[in-house]
Formats: structure tokens, sequence, C-alpha cells
């Protein structure tokens, strides 16, 4: 693969990086087009897939801005990927309220299978099967869903839900507040027995995982990169004992590792969301790339190490970083989880 980006990508990733630059926030994201990049055209987004899904979360990432770019992002590309028309017309503007991915289960790894369950409704198998002969969307709830979904970001609408039977739609899901390390809302969606529309069947339920995996991974790419511009402009203007910090062997060692774990991270990242978007299998690219997430908080206690008090700080930038990638390595389960299931697929 070609890492370099296209000239549509190096004008998103500046579009993506001007916003952000003057403190965006989620209605400069809409106002700019950034949160419908992955909305089909005919819905009226710009059609775009996972490898410019990845270029605008890896700017939010070098940003630790705290927008929910990510579960937008990743919800309305599986809408594009699985969905109709009409549920993708429905949720592509901000207008149409917040739409929120949940795919993580208590006491479940991400790649586990869904313990949530789906009952379709009598009414629902007449309305799917006329929907399916006359090319139209269902539109209306036909299925019922039970479960528990955690740490769902930025809840307050509708959200798109893994479950046994495939990926549904779920309106106004029953949620109970959490906290993340970042400050950032999320939640608990309770289902019990909750109106549920379907937008693809067990199929789409992998690509889900993998999407979300993707989303992450592109987050948590730019986290470690903005983290490590952040330490190496500090260590060239810190001076201890009449000299800058960068310029003591044991400081640049430590800030080499930080740039080999965030290289590693990019090169992971980046050829499986291009696989991913070329139709390949992503499983292994992604769950490397998984993997290194977590080795990117590593990285983290590395930067935070070379700036000594200051990087404890909570005013100082350095902390919304180490808590972005602390977040972002629990949303994939952390590196055991991911080691376990590289293991599982070589």
């Amino acid at each position: 693969m070609d890492f370099n980006l296209d000239e549509t990508q190096q004008d998103l990733k500046k579009l993506a990086a001007e916003v952000l630059a003057r403190e965006g926030d989620e209605e400069r994201l809409w106002q700019a087009g950034l949160m419908g990049v992955c909305v089909p055209e005919e819905a009226g987004g710009a059609g775009l897939g996972p490898v410019e899904m990845a270029v605008v979360l890896r700017e939010v990432g070098a940003r630790a801005a705290m927008v929910p770019a990510l579960p937008t992002l990743a919800a309305t590309l599986l809408l594009a990927r699985h969905g109709t028309p009409d549920q993708q017309r429905r949720y592509a503007d901000r207008h149409a309220g917040r739409l929120t991915l949940a795919v993580r289960e208590p006491g479940r790894a991400l790649a586990d299978p869904p313990t949530a369950t789906a009952a379709q409704n009598a009414q629902g198998t007449a309305a799917e099967g006329a929907a399916a002969a006359g090319g139209r969307s269902v539109g209306e709830p036909g299925w019922r869903l039970t479960g528990r979904k955690v740490a769902v970001p930025y809840p307050g609408g509708a959200a798109l839900v893994t479950a046994d039977e495939g990926l549904f739609l779920v309106a106004e899901p029953v949620t109970a507040a959490e906290f993340t390390s970042t400050g950032e809302p999320a939640a608990t969606i309770v289902l019990d027995g909750a109106p549920a529309e379907r937008v693809a069947g067990p199929e789409a339920v992998a690509d889900a995982r993998r999407v979300f995996t993707a989303a992450v991974a592109a987050q948590a790419s730019g986290v470690l990169a903005g983290a490590l511009e952040l330490t190496t402009a500090y260590i060239k203007q810190r001076r201890q004992f009449g000299r800058a910090l960068a310029e003591f062997q044991a400081v640049t060692m430590q800030i080499a590792d930080v740039y080999i774990a965030a290289r590693a991270l990019d090169v992971a990242m980046w050829s499986g969301v291009w696989r991913l978007g070329e139709g390949l299998p992503a499983e292994e690219d992604l769950a490397l790339a998984a993997y290194h997430v977590s080795e990117a908080l590593k990285a983290l206690y590395t930067c935070q190490h070379l700036h000594g008090g200051l990087g404890l700080d909570v005013t100082y930038p350095l902390h919304r970083y180490f808590a972005q990638a602390r977040h972002l390595s629990q949303a994939l389960g952390g590196a055991d989880a991911q080691l376990d299931l590289i293991g599982a697929l070589v």
C-alpha cells in the first residue's frame, strides 16, 4: 500500500487541523462538514471511507479535542456500509441528533460475539419482507433488544447497537451515566425489550468491531503524535545544568522510544484502515494496531516523566493527552486482550 495521502485526504487533513486549531467544537465540526465525511453523497455527505475517517480522527487526537467525532464517524460509516438510504439520510446531519456506537459489553472482550439478543416482532417480519421486496427501508422498530452495553461514548441520541442477530438502531435507549478518564460523557445502555430497527444481519457485527477498532486506533495515533510534539518542544527549551534536556543521551533515548512507538502505531493503523476501505481482510492489521494503542499509553508515561513535575499538572496540555490515551486503551480492552486476539488470528 501507499502510505501517502492523496489530494482529497490532504485537503481533509488540512481542514480538520485548521478547524480544531480554532478550538473547534462539535458545532464547528458539523459546519465544516467533517462529521459527515462518511455519510453517502446521496444522503448529503462526502461519501468517503475508512481512510478519510482516520484522517479526521487523527487530527482530533493530535489536539486531544473533546468532541464526539469518534462515535459519529464510526456509526455513520457503518450506516453507509450496511444501512438503507432512508437510514443514512435520517442521521446525515446534526439536526438529527447524536448517533453513537454501542459495541462493548460488561466482562466481554471486544472480539467476543455479543450477548445482547434480538427478537423479531410479528409485524416486523411482515414489514421487513415488504421492504426487501420493494427495496425500501423498514423505518419502524420491528425488533426488541435485550442486554447491556457499556462505555457507550457521547450518549443522548440514537445508538447503533450490535446483537446476536445483527446491527440495530435504537432510537431512545435507556442509559445510566458513566465517567471517563477524559471527562467526556459515556453511558451504560440497558436494553430490556427495547424497540429497535435492524440495519443489517449478523455479518455486520464483525464489521462494526473492525470499524470501531480502526476509529480508536486512528484517534490514539493522533494522541501519541500530539504528545510527542509537545514533549519534543519541551525538552528542547528546558535547561538543566546549563544544557537543554535534549542534549542528554538518556533523554534522547527515551524520546526516541516514544517516536518508535508512534511510528509502529501509525503503520499498523494506516495498513488496517486501508485494507478495511479496500474490502480486504483487515483483522490482523487492526489487532496489531489495537495492541500498539495499549503500548501508546506506556509512551505517554515516558512523556510525562520527561516533563518532570510539570507532567503531573492537570492544567498543562499533556494531562489531556494522557487521559485520552488511557481512555482509548481501555476502549479496546488493553494489551493482553489484543495479544490473545493476535495469537488466535495467526
